[in-house]
Protein backbone atom coordinates (compact mmCIF):
# COMPACT_ATOMS: atom_id res chain seq x y z
CA UNK A 1 0.00 0.00 0.00
CA UNK A 2 0.90 3.28 -0.93
CA UNK A 3 0.94 6.60 0.47
CA UNK A 4 1.23 9.92 -0.90
CA UNK A 5 1.53 12.93 0.85
CA UNK A 6 0.86 15.48 -1.55
CA UNK A 7 -0.92 17.69 0.79
CA UNK A 8 1.78 18.04 3.24
CA UNK A 9 4.11 19.71 1.16
CA UNK A 10 4.92 23.50 1.92
CA UNK A 11 4.07 24.93 -1.15
CA UNK A 12 0.69 23.35 -1.24
CA UNK A 13 0.27 24.91 2.10
CA UNK A 14 1.18 28.30 0.84
CA UNK A 15 -1.73 27.99 -2.21
CA UNK A 16 -4.18 26.83 0.34
CA UNK A 17 -3.76 30.08 2.35
CA UNK A 18 -4.38 32.48 -0.39
CA UNK A 19 -6.97 33.66 -1.97
CA UNK A 20 -6.94 35.09 -5.36
CA UNK A 21 -9.64 35.45 -8.06
CA UNK A 22 -10.65 37.87 -10.53
CA UNK A 23 -14.09 39.75 -11.22
CA UNK A 24 -15.87 41.68 -13.35
CA UNK A 25 -16.40 44.84 -11.26
CA UNK A 26 -19.40 47.53 -11.25
CA UNK A 27 -20.41 50.73 -9.16
CA UNK A 28 -22.55 50.42 -5.85
CA UNK A 29 -25.85 52.12 -7.85
CA UNK A 30 -25.46 48.96 -10.30
CA UNK A 31 -26.41 46.71 -7.11
CA UNK A 32 -30.38 45.10 -7.77
CA UNK A 33 -32.23 45.29 -5.13
CA UNK A 34 -35.01 47.61 -3.34
CA UNK A 35 -32.41 48.57 -0.97
CA UNK A 36 -30.54 51.56 -1.02
CA UNK A 37 -27.04 50.86 -0.79
CA UNK A 38 -25.43 54.46 -0.44
CA UNK A 39 -23.60 53.50 2.76
CA UNK A 40 -21.37 51.69 0.70
CA UNK A 41 -20.31 54.97 -1.22
CA UNK A 42 -19.20 56.39 2.02
CA UNK A 43 -16.19 54.02 2.91
CA UNK A 44 -13.18 51.88 2.03
CA UNK A 45 -15.29 48.29 1.54
CA UNK A 46 -16.66 46.00 -1.34
CA UNK A 47 -19.61 43.63 -2.00
CA UNK A 48 -18.18 40.07 -3.15
CA UNK A 49 -20.38 36.80 -4.13
CA UNK A 50 -21.54 34.21 -1.75
CA UNK A 51 -18.76 31.61 -3.58
CA UNK A 52 -16.11 33.47 -2.16
CA UNK A 53 -17.15 33.44 1.38
CA UNK A 54 -17.62 29.82 0.92
CA UNK A 55 -14.19 29.85 -0.68
CA UNK A 56 -12.53 31.87 2.23
CA UNK A 57 -13.73 30.01 4.90
CA UNK A 58 -12.08 27.05 3.53
CA UNK A 59 -8.93 28.60 3.47
CA UNK A 60 -6.71 29.52 6.57
CA UNK A 61 -6.94 32.89 6.31
CA UNK A 62 -6.61 35.74 8.87
CA UNK A 63 -9.42 38.28 10.53
CA UNK A 64 -10.17 40.60 9.23
CA UNK A 65 -10.43 39.88 5.73
CA UNK A 66 -8.47 42.49 3.66
CA UNK A 67 -8.13 42.85 -0.22
CA UNK A 68 -5.53 43.88 -2.38
CA UNK A 69 -7.59 44.79 -5.68
CA UNK A 70 -5.45 44.93 -9.14
CA UNK A 71 -6.13 46.49 -12.37
CA UNK A 72 -3.47 44.39 -14.71
CA UNK A 73 -4.53 46.63 -17.52
CA UNK A 74 -3.15 49.81 -16.16
CA UNK A 75 -0.87 48.69 -13.11
CA UNK A 76 -2.85 50.14 -10.15
CA UNK A 77 -3.46 48.84 -6.90
CA UNK A 78 -5.51 49.41 -3.64
CA UNK A 79 -6.78 47.45 -0.87
CA UNK A 80 -10.19 47.15 0.72
CA UNK A 81 -12.39 45.21 3.40
CA UNK A 82 -15.21 43.56 2.60
CA UNK A 83 -18.75 44.48 3.66
CA UNK A 84 -21.16 41.37 3.05
CA UNK A 85 -21.62 38.84 0.13
CA UNK A 86 -24.40 38.69 -1.75
CA UNK A 87 -23.29 39.92 -4.83
CA UNK A 88 -24.17 38.02 -8.30
CA UNK A 89 -21.41 35.25 -9.36
CA UNK A 90 -18.72 36.46 -10.90
CA UNK A 91 -19.38 40.38 -10.01
CA UNK A 92 -17.70 42.26 -7.28
CA UNK A 93 -18.88 46.27 -6.51
CA UNK A 94 -16.71 49.04 -5.83
CA UNK A 95 -17.62 52.32 -4.65
CA UNK A 96 -17.00 54.95 -6.80
CA UNK A 97 -14.00 56.25 -5.85
CA UNK A 98 -11.92 53.61 -5.93
CA UNK A 99 -13.07 52.68 -9.17
CA UNK A 100 -11.85 55.81 -10.23
CA UNK A 101 -8.05 55.24 -8.16
CA UNK A 102 -8.04 52.14 -10.14
CA UNK A 103 -8.93 53.87 -13.58
CA UNK A 104 -11.78 50.78 -13.91
CA UNK A 105 -15.05 51.65 -15.98
CA UNK A 106 -18.28 49.33 -15.45
CA UNK A 107 -17.78 45.73 -16.21
CA UNK A 108 -13.83 45.90 -16.03
CA UNK A 109 -12.02 43.11 -14.70
CA UNK A 110 -9.87 43.41 -11.02
CA UNK A 111 -8.09 40.83 -9.63
CA UNK A 112 -8.71 40.31 -5.89
CA UNK A 113 -6.30 38.64 -3.54
CA UNK A 114 -6.22 38.50 0.21
CA UNK A 115 -3.74 40.07 2.41
CA UNK A 116 -2.30 40.56 5.38
CA UNK A 117 -1.48 44.16 6.72
CA UNK A 118 0.78 45.79 9.19
CA UNK A 119 -1.80 48.26 11.79
CA UNK A 120 -1.70 51.72 11.33
CA UNK A 121 0.61 54.16 13.44
CA UNK A 122 0.16 57.55 11.33
CA UNK A 123 -1.75 58.89 8.15
CA UNK A 124 -0.83 62.37 6.12
CA UNK A 125 -3.39 63.36 4.06
CA UNK A 126 -4.32 66.66 1.75
CA UNK A 127 -7.29 68.06 0.71
CA UNK A 128 -8.15 67.99 -2.60
CA UNK A 129 -10.04 71.09 -2.17
CA UNK A 130 -9.52 74.64 -0.37
CA UNK A 131 -13.37 74.10 1.17
CA UNK A 132 -12.19 71.34 3.36
CA UNK A 133 -10.70 74.45 5.04
CA UNK A 134 -14.87 75.40 6.40
CA UNK A 135 -15.58 72.28 8.44
CA UNK A 136 -15.12 73.35 12.37
CA UNK A 137 -13.35 70.31 13.21
CA UNK A 138 -11.66 68.26 10.34
CA UNK A 139 -10.33 65.92 12.36
CA UNK A 140 -13.19 64.39 14.22
CA UNK A 141 -15.07 64.45 10.52
CA UNK A 142 -12.33 62.44 9.17
CA UNK A 143 -11.90 60.11 12.40
CA UNK A 144 -15.93 59.38 11.62
CA UNK A 145 -15.93 58.85 8.27
CA UNK A 146 -12.70 56.65 8.90
CA UNK A 147 -15.03 54.14 10.45
CA UNK A 148 -16.53 52.41 7.25
CA UNK A 149 -12.80 52.00 6.27
CA UNK A 150 -10.89 49.25 6.52
CA UNK A 151 -7.44 49.93 5.10
CA UNK A 152 -6.09 52.70 3.45
CA UNK A 153 -3.30 52.81 0.65
CA UNK A 154 -0.28 55.29 0.19
CA UNK A 155 -1.38 57.56 -3.15
CA UNK A 156 -5.21 56.73 -3.09
CA UNK A 157 -7.54 59.72 -2.89
CA UNK A 158 -10.47 59.06 -0.76
CA UNK A 159 -13.98 60.33 -0.35
CA UNK A 160 -15.85 61.24 2.76
CA UNK A 161 -19.43 62.37 3.04
CA UNK A 162 -19.89 65.55 5.15
CA UNK A 163 -23.46 67.54 5.03
CA UNK A 164 -24.35 66.30 2.42
CA UNK A 165 -21.14 67.07 0.65
CA UNK A 166 -18.65 65.10 -0.48
CA UNK A 167 -14.57 66.27 -0.01
CA UNK A 168 -11.80 64.02 -1.14
CA UNK A 169 -8.55 63.97 0.27
CA UNK A 170 -5.33 61.92 -0.89
CA UNK A 171 -3.50 59.52 1.39
CA UNK A 172 -0.07 61.26 1.16
CA UNK A 173 1.90 59.02 3.72
CA UNK A 174 1.24 56.03 6.17
CA UNK A 175 3.13 53.99 8.59
CA UNK A 176 4.78 51.56 9.32
CA UNK A 177 4.08 50.47 5.49
CA UNK A 178 2.76 51.65 2.21
CA UNK A 179 -0.62 49.93 2.80
CA UNK A 180 -1.97 49.29 6.24
CA UNK A 181 -4.97 48.30 8.23
CA UNK A 182 -6.88 50.97 10.10
CA UNK A 183 -8.92 48.26 12.45
CA UNK A 184 -8.92 49.06 16.47
CA UNK A 185 -5.86 50.77 15.69
CA UNK A 186 -4.39 54.33 17.36
CA UNK A 187 -3.31 56.61 14.55
CA UNK A 188 -1.63 59.77 14.23
CA UNK A 189 -3.46 61.55 11.66
CA UNK A 190 -1.33 65.05 9.96
CA UNK A 191 -3.09 67.33 7.38
CA UNK A 192 -1.19 68.95 4.68
CA UNK A 193 -2.16 72.17 2.84
CA UNK A 194 -5.19 71.94 0.89
CA UNK A 195 -4.21 71.68 -3.52
CA UNK A 196 -4.93 75.21 -4.65
CA UNK A 197 -4.45 76.95 -1.10
CA UNK A 198 -2.98 80.24 -1.19
CA UNK A 199 -1.66 81.18 1.98
CA UNK A 200 -3.03 84.90 2.80
CA UNK A 201 -0.94 87.94 2.39
CA UNK A 202 0.03 89.88 5.32
CA UNK A 203 0.81 93.54 5.10
CA UNK A 204 2.89 94.42 7.92
CA UNK A 205 0.81 97.19 9.69
CA UNK A 206 2.78 100.61 10.67
CA UNK A 207 1.05 102.47 13.31
CA UNK A 208 2.19 105.91 13.48
CA UNK A 209 1.48 107.96 16.89
CA UNK A 210 -0.77 111.51 15.54
CA UNK A 211 0.94 114.45 16.91
CA UNK A 212 -0.89 116.96 18.17
CA UNK A 213 -0.02 120.33 16.55
CA UNK A 214 -0.32 123.28 18.51
CA UNK A 215 -2.68 125.63 18.14
CA UNK A 216 -3.08 129.49 18.40
CA UNK A 217 -5.04 129.97 21.57
CA UNK A 218 -6.91 133.09 20.27
CA UNK A 219 -8.32 131.41 17.61
CA UNK A 220 -10.06 129.53 20.22
CA UNK A 221 -12.41 132.34 21.02
CA UNK A 222 -14.66 132.06 17.82
CA UNK A 223 -15.52 128.56 18.98
CA UNK A 224 -17.96 129.58 22.22
CA UNK A 225 -19.69 126.38 22.30
CA UNK A 226 -18.80 125.94 25.80
CA UNK A 227 -20.82 125.93 29.14
CA UNK A 228 -20.88 129.46 30.51
CA UNK A 229 -22.72 130.14 33.43
CA UNK A 230 -25.24 132.60 34.46
CA UNK A 231 -25.61 133.76 30.42
CA UNK A 232 -29.24 133.05 30.43
CA UNK A 233 -32.53 135.54 30.39
CA UNK A 234 -34.41 136.06 33.47
CA UNK A 235 -38.48 136.77 34.25
CA UNK A 236 -39.56 139.28 36.70
CA UNK A 237 -42.58 138.32 38.64
CA UNK A 238 -44.23 142.09 38.02
CA UNK A 239 -43.59 141.92 34.20
CA UNK A 240 -41.89 144.58 33.43
CA UNK A 241 -38.65 143.38 31.45
CA UNK A 242 -35.85 145.85 32.11
CA UNK A 243 -32.80 145.07 33.78
CA UNK A 244 -33.53 141.19 32.16
CA UNK A 245 -31.57 141.20 29.03
CA UNK A 246 -28.90 138.91 29.21
CA UNK A 247 -25.32 140.73 28.25
CA UNK A 248 -22.77 137.92 27.93
CA UNK A 249 -19.39 139.00 28.55
CA UNK A 250 -16.91 137.68 25.38
CA UNK A 251 -14.70 135.09 26.08
CA UNK A 252 -11.05 136.02 26.52
CA UNK A 253 -8.53 133.71 24.89
CA UNK A 254 -6.89 133.04 28.47
CA UNK A 255 -10.24 132.19 30.12
CA UNK A 256 -9.83 129.08 27.81
CA UNK A 257 -8.53 125.57 29.20
CA UNK A 258 -7.52 122.82 27.21
CA UNK A 259 -7.74 119.38 29.13
CA UNK A 260 -4.78 117.23 29.50
CA UNK A 261 -4.85 114.53 26.70
CA UNK A 262 -5.31 111.21 28.60
CA UNK A 263 -1.54 109.19 27.03
CA UNK A 264 -2.43 105.63 27.89
CA UNK A 265 -5.79 105.75 26.54
CA UNK A 266 -6.33 102.16 25.02
CA UNK A 267 -9.47 100.99 22.82
CA UNK A 268 -11.77 99.58 24.47
CA UNK A 269 -11.01 100.13 27.92
CA UNK A 270 -12.81 103.51 30.03
CA UNK A 271 -10.94 105.16 32.76
CA UNK A 272 -12.61 107.01 35.81
CA UNK A 273 -10.74 109.81 37.11
CA UNK A 274 -11.87 110.20 41.04
CA UNK A 275 -9.73 113.30 41.46
CA UNK A 276 -6.99 114.81 38.91
CA UNK A 277 -5.13 117.33 41.42
CA UNK A 278 -2.81 115.46 43.77
CA UNK A 279 -3.95 115.19 46.92
CA UNK A 280 -1.68 116.98 49.35
CA UNK A 281 0.33 115.19 52.05
CA UNK A 282 -0.67 115.58 55.62
CA UNK A 283 1.87 116.64 58.18
CA UNK A 284 1.73 114.66 61.51
CA UNK A 285 3.67 115.87 63.84
CA UNK A 286 5.44 113.30 66.51
CA UNK A 287 3.65 114.48 69.30
CA UNK A 288 2.71 111.62 71.59
CA UNK A 289 -1.30 112.98 72.67
CA UNK A 290 -1.79 112.63 68.70
CA UNK A 291 -0.53 109.77 68.03
CA UNK A 292 -0.50 107.52 70.98
CA UNK A 293 -3.76 106.47 72.52
CA UNK A 294 -4.09 105.84 76.34
CA UNK A 295 -7.19 103.88 77.29
CA UNK A 296 -8.93 105.15 80.52
CA UNK A 297 -7.03 108.00 80.21
CA UNK A 298 -10.50 110.48 80.71
CA UNK A 299 -11.63 112.44 83.31
CA UNK A 300 -14.90 111.46 85.44
CA UNK A 301 -17.69 114.36 85.84
CA UNK A 302 -20.08 114.00 88.74
CA UNK A 303 -24.10 115.37 89.04
CA UNK A 304 -23.23 115.40 92.84
CA UNK A 305 -20.45 117.37 94.20
CA UNK A 306 -19.07 115.80 97.05
CA UNK A 307 -18.31 117.39 100.24
CA UNK A 308 -18.68 117.61 104.05
CA UNK A 309 -21.81 118.96 105.41
CA UNK A 310 -21.52 122.29 107.47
Amino acid sequence: MFSFHMFDHPMARGFQNRFSTQYRCYSVSMLAGPNDRSDVEKGGKIIMPPSALDQLSRLNITYPMLFKLTNKNSDRMTHCGVLEFVADEGICYLPHWMMQNLLLEEGGLVQVESVNLMVATYSKFQPQSPDFLDITNPKAVLENALRNFACLTTGDVIAINYNEKIYELRVMETKPDKAVSIIECDMNVDFDAPLGYKEPERRPQHHEEPTEEEGDPSSYADMDTGFRAFTGSGNRLDGKTKGIEPSPAPLAASDIKRGIPNYEFKVGRITFIRNSRPQPRRIVEDDDSLNRFIAFSGQGQSLRKKGRKP
